[in-house]
């Protein structure tokens, strides 16, 4: 049976944007590290605690390409049912360092997020922090120009070309594709044959439509906004990649609450499965729930010139992509971001597979990455 996914093709459409607002009344204050808690939307939890546990933290991101984590712990979620009378305590984060510092530091015990913080975060720890437990997205990233002043990969040279943060996967990912062309940029600085300018996500749409830069490499929906202000998809960063899969936003567990807490993890990965099969055979009802939770959280959702490819140019997948993390830790390696890419151990996956196996479907590839 094949891998549980629901595969959106991008179709770009021109249109005004509705910019994500910074500040909504619904959220409270949080747990610290950039975060906020997500408290009166959240299901109410029902029935026995599982494993006894009172309530498990979970971080994750207002983007489309956290579409599970959108979709599952919102009203009615999966993942709420799953955990019965153990309730979710959502935290909403803006960066992936800032949920990894949370982690860390105890303050969450499970995330999404997306693979170069995990990696970054993983490595710096020594190997002692986390597991990646399951997938959640591949694609949805691509690198946006002005069509009148980049109409091809050779115009880069001299232009000011945005990522969401320094070091994040985006950023890693314009490095990357800068460095095989031949372009040399100093990846802290981001001065070089190509100005990259680290910018936040919601800034960057307003920042193109005035000119101040030449074009970005993000991630959904911050791409379609951006060609909604009249930007041109120059590189889907699909079509960078085998099959056009890699890894975007992936779920980890911190290893301290995932050896104490291991049926809480299960529940939480079960319901993840079961709302990422849904989606699949919901899509258009799935996009709804999403830009309602974009609402909630951002204070606007998003016009459907703007949603809708964003959400088609995305693929939920239970499967974390173990191979193509390990080529984006070579990547951030090489273009200076990471000292060494050790990332043995990184994965365990053996609480997906068992849920999977119950489901019907067949395990996923850790791609020797994973615990002994």
């Amino acid at each position: 049976m094949p891998v549980t996914r629901t595969r959106f093709r991008a179709r770009r459409a021109a249109g005004p944007l509705v910019a994500l607002a910074t500040a909504v009344s619904l959220l409270l204050a949080g747990c610290g590290y950039g975060s906020q808690a997500v408290q009166d939307t959240t299901p109410r939890a029902s029935g026995p605690k599982t494993g006894g546990l009172d309530e498990v933290r979970i971080g994750f991101f207002a983007n489309v390409t956290h579409a599970t984590a959108l979709v599952g712990l919102g009203a009615g979620g999966r993942i709420q049912k799953e955990l019965g009378g153990t309730q979710v305590k959502p935290y909403l984060f803006n960066a992936g360092p800032s949920a990894i510092e949370a982690l860390n530091a105890g303050s969450v015990d499970l995330t999404w997020i997306g693979p170069s913080p995990a990696v970054n975060g993983y490595v710096k720890a020594g190997g002692r922090n986390l597991r990646i437990v399951a997938g959640a997205t591949s694609g949805g990233a691509s690198l946006v120009v002005d069509p009148d002043r980049v109409k091809s990969v050779a115009d880069l040279k001299g232009k000011r070309i945005a990522t969401p943060q320094h070091g994040n996967t985006q950023d890693v990912a314009l490095l990357n594709f800068l460095a095989e062309r031949g372009h040399k940029v100093d990846p802290d600085s981001g001065r070089g044959d190509v100005l990259v300018v680290r910018q936040d996500n919601k800034e960057i749409p307003t920042t193109f439509q005035q000119g101040g830069i030449d074009g970005a490499w993000v991630p959904e929906p911050t791409a379609s906004a951006v060609v909604s202000r009249g930007g041109k998809v120059l590189v889907d960063e699909r079509d960078l990649w085998d099959d056009g899969k890699f890894v975007t936003t992936h779920l980890v567990a911190s290893q301290r609450f995932l050896k104490e807490h291991p049926d809480v993890v299960e529940a939480v990965v079960r319901g993840a499965l079961r709302t990422n099969a849904w989606i699949n055979d919901n899509p258009e009802q799935a996009r709804g729930q999403v830009n309602a939770a974009l609402e909630r959280h951002g204070g606007r959702p998003l016009p459907d010139e703007v949603l809708r490819p964003a959400f088609e140019a995305i693929e939920v997948t239970d499967d974390p992509l173990a191979s193509t993390l390990r080529e984006q830790a070579e990547h951030a390696r090489e273009a200076g971001l990471l000292d060494k890419s050790d990332l043995n151990g990184i994965y365990d996956l053996r609480i997906l597979d068992r849920v999977r196996k119950a489901e019907g479907l067949p395990p996923v590839d850790d791609a020797g990455l994973g615990v002994s």
